[in-house]
C-alpha cells in the first residue's frame, strides 16, 4: 500500500477498459479516487478492489454521461470538492459504420458524449486547478484523432476535437501548474469494439494492444511531459516531424490575399493576372 497522497483523481467510464486500468494505476500512485460510470454493481466492486489493494478512499458515482443531468451533477462535484488534483476523461463511445450505414441519433449521442460531456467536465475542474496552480487533465482521445479515414468519420471528429481542445489548453495554461495530455491509442482490447460494431477478435492481433499496457504507456508519457502520447508509435521524432509541419503551416493559414493557385476569374472572362 502506497503512503504517497496525491489528492483525488476523478475518472470518468470507470467500470471497466482503460478507465478501471487507469483508476487502479493512479490509486497505486497515491491518489483517492472518485470512480464514474453508469454500473453501479461494477464500479462497487472495483472500489472494494482498488481499496483493499491500496489502501486508497474510493468514492463511486453511478452516472450516464450521456444524459446532461448526470453530467451536470458530475460537473458540480469538481467544482466544489477542492480534494481534487485530477481528471481522466476516458468515458467515450466509438463507431466503425460508415456514413450511410450510420444512425444520426447515434451519431449525435456519441458527440454529446465525446464532446459535449468531456468539455463541460473540463471546464468545470479547470478554475479550481488554475486558482491552485495545480492540477492534471489526461484526455482519451484516439488516433483516429489525426486519421480520421480508418473508423467512422464522426467519432473520428469527436477524437480530433478532444485532440484540439488539449492542445488549445496547453497553450493557455503554460504559464500555470496545471498539466493537460492527451492519448491517442490504436486498437486496444476492451469491450469498446464491441459497442462500436467491430468485435475485437476481428482485428489483426498485431495491431491490437493489451489495455495495461496502454495506460502503462500513456502514463509514462505523462511522466515524461508530453502533450500527446501515441502508445504505440515507436519512434517519437514521427510525431514531432508531424507537430513541426504543422506548426511551419501557421503564418500562412490566415492572409489578406488568396494564394496565387486561386487567382479568380475576373468579370470580363479573364483570368486575374
Amino acid at each position: 500500500m502506497t503512503t504517497k497522497h496525491l489528492g483525488t483523481a476523478l475518472v470518468t467510464g470507470a467500470s471497466s477498459g482503460i478507465g478501471a486500468i487507469y483508476a487502479d494505476r493512479l490509486a497505486r500512485r497515491g491518489y483517492d479516487l472518485i470512480l464514474v460510470a453508469r454500473n453501479r454493481e461494477r464500479l462497487d466492486e472495483m472500489a472494494a478492489r482498488i481499496t483493499d489493494a491500496t489502501g486508497r478512499s474510493v468514492e463511486v458515482v453511478a452516472a450516464d454521461l450521456g444524459q446532461s443531468a448526470d453530467v451536470r451533477r458530475v460537473a458540480d462535484i469538481l467544482k466544489t470538492d477542492h480534494s481534487i488534483t485530477a481528471l481522466v476523461n476516458n468515458a467515450g463511445v466509438g463507431s466503425s459504420a460508415p456514413a450511410l450505414q450510420s444512425n444520426i441519433d447515434a451519431m449525435e449521442a456519441m458527440i454529446d458524449l465525446n464532446v459535449v460531456a468531456l468539455t463541460r467536465l473540463t471546464y468545470a475542474v479547470l478554475p479550481g486547478f488554475v486558482t491552485r496552480d495545480r492540477g492534471v487533465i489526461i484526455n482519451i482521445a484516439s488516433i483516429a484523432a489525426i486519421a480520421p479515414e480508418i473508423l467512422n468519420g464522426v467519432y473520428g471528429g469527436s477524437k480530433a476535437f478532444v485532440l484540439a481542445l488539449t492542445q488549445s489548453l496547453h497553450k493557455e495554461l503554460s504559464e500555470t501548474g496545471v498539466t493537460v495530455q492527451a492519448v491517442l491509442p490504436g486498437a486496444t482490447a476492451t469491450e469498446f469494439w464491441n459497442v462500436a460494431g467491430t468485435p475485437v477478435e476481428h482485428l489483426p492481433s498485431e495491431i491490437v494492444m493489451k489495455a495495461e499496457d496502454m495506460v502503462d504507456a500513456a502514463l509514462a508519457g505523462l511522466d515524461q511531459g508530453e502533450l500527446v502520447t501515441i502508445p504505440s508509435l515507436p519512434d517519437v521524432a514521427d510525431w514531432n516531424a508531424y507537430e513541426a509541419a504543422r506548426q511551419t503551416l501557421a503564418p500562412n493559414l490566415s492572409r489578406s490575399s488568396p494564394a496565387a493557385r486561386y487567382a479568380t476569374a475576373r468579370a470580363d472572362g479573364h483570368r486575374a493576372e
